[in-house]
């Protein structure tokens, strides 16, 4: 396995990295206390070609790696998780589906706007009953000619206030369990879909997160994700690329954390130096740093793995498990390293730990992520 970076995968490392730099980091704090969704540093992501980073360049994406994309995403959420899930919502949840199951013409369509940042897309599978649980989900669609009239509500859906297009998962058949669900394509403006309740949440606030209400909604048959049936295999292929995302977001998100740790500990004195030069927080520094450099290489390894078109599961499991728990614990010590500093929102590592916190629940709980594991362990 090469883990040495090519010239491509150092250029968009850097491109995202002066990026962040320059438009992310300095409105970071003040998105996430308004609790307002940064649409211009979204703008400026599908120009640089963060919204279709991985898609192939036929369709408008820049065509680059799983390795690439996550060297990137890394970089944006070390200033900003809010900003980093739209570009990770985009590219693995939404623009995956119709690359990986869609018809030709459902890529000529949508790909190209998802791609270039026109549309922005949104992923419905969770609902107020059926989170770790798919087969639990009521959303119907009953077929009637040429359309499918879908009844039912989501739950938790980042981006979907202002959506352009969802990627909806409703029972077709809900006598078959998983086997009865279907995938769909639907857009912005449908009769009878509709935005519900926004959620305010612990973390990740300058992001939108809000109910999708379907109510007699009449989608084409040409607007069906894959055959009918499908949508449980599709919804699992998407996550797990989902995951790897996650994966990244999450070392982002902790080494925004380490970076303001080490600064603080060379800066902050007690007892007349520096408190890092006590041992007691040069080993939580080296604990941070190692746990850290864990994550990113089992991120690395998944993407890896994921480009080489071998089945992933397990890797994207491993690393978004282990990254996300490798957050909260890195956010949490951070926050012990500056004391009741930290505890202030004058300093930032009160929101990497309530931003670190949602990589252990979305897109899989670690629970659920530890029965992926396991189920490939015993296969």
């Amino acid at each position: 396995m090469n883990l040495q970076l090519t010239e491509e995968q150092k250029m968009i490392q850097k491109m995202a990295r002066d990026f962040a730099v320059k438009y992310v980091a300095p409105v970071a704090a003040e998105m996430d206390e308004k609790g307002e969704v940064p649409f211009d540093n979204i703008r400026r992501m599908a120009e640089l070609g963060f919204l279709g980073l991985t898609a192939p360049e036929e369709y408008g994406g820049v065509g680059a790696d799983t390795v690439s994309y996550v060297i990137a995403l890394e970089e944006i959420s070390r200033a900003c998780a809010s900003t980093a899930i739209v570009m990770a919502v985009q590219n693995s949840l939404v623009n995956y589906g119709p690359q990986k199951f869609g018809t030709e013409e459902q890529r000529q369509k949508y790909l190209p706007r998802l791609t270039s940042g026109e549309w922005i897309g949104a992923f419905a599978l969770t609902e107020p009953g059926a989170g770790s649980d798919s087969a639990a989900q009521r959303t119907v669609a009953v077929r009637d000619g040429d359309d499918y009239v879908i009844t039912g509500s989501k739950h938790f859906i980042t981006s979907g206030g202002f959506a352009d297009v969802v990627i909806l998962f409703a029972m077709t058949d809900k006598e078959k369990g998983t086997r009865g669900i279907t995938a769909f394509i639907v857009e912005k403006g449908t009769p009878g879909f509709s935005v519900g309740k926004e959620e305010h949440k612990m973390g990740i606030r300058a992001s939108n997160t809000c109910e999708l209400i379907f109510e007699d909604c009449r989608v084409p048959v040409a607007n069906r994700l894959g055959e009918e049936g499908q949508g449980f295999k599709i919804a699992m292929t998407v996550l797990d690329a989902g995951r790897i995302g996650v994966a990244a977001q999450a070392v982002g998100i902790a080494q925004a954390a380490l970076d303001a740790s080490v600064e603080y500990a060379k800066t902050r004195e007690q007892f007349g130096k520096p408190i890092g030069q006590f041992q007691a927080i040069q080993w939580m520094l080296a604990d941070m740093a190692t746990q850290i450099e864990a994550a990113r290489l089992l991120t690395y390894s998944a993407a890896l793995k994921k480009d080489s078109g071998e089945r992933y599961s397990k890797e994207a499991s491993m690393a978004k498990l282990f990254a996300s728990e490798t957050a909260v614990w890195v956010t949490n010590r951070g926050i012990q390293i500056h004391g009741g500093y930290g505890y202030m929102k004058e300093y930032p590592l009160e929101r990497y730990y309530r931003d670190a916190k949602i990589t252990e629940l979305y897109e899989g709980t670690s629970e659920v992520q530890r029965l992926v594991i396991a189920g490939q362990l015993l296969r």
